[in-house]
């Protein structure tokens, strides 16, 4: 279901300014799912990386890997 959620999620911030707003302003994918999850949508920062590569409509989701970070 979390994929589905992801997938829904992104439709939705491409179709709302303030929630891509809020997005591209957050640092962690932790705090892209705290913003989903206020939508109602359910899945971890986690889930998240792991759907980076895929895209959706006119976004992609991409990790970015800061330096210093452990993996």
């Amino acid at each position: 279901m979390s994929l589905e959620d992801i997938r829904s999620f992104l439709e939705k911030m491409q179709a709302e300014p303030q929630i891509r707003e809020e997005v591209l302003a957050s640092s962690t994918a932790d705090d892209v799912a705290q913003i989903a999850m206020k939508l109602g949508f359910e899945f971890s920062g986690d889930e998240l990386l792991r759907f980076s590569g895929r895209k959706v409509g006119r976004v992609t989701v991409q990790k970015t890997d800061v330096p210093g970070e452990y993996n």
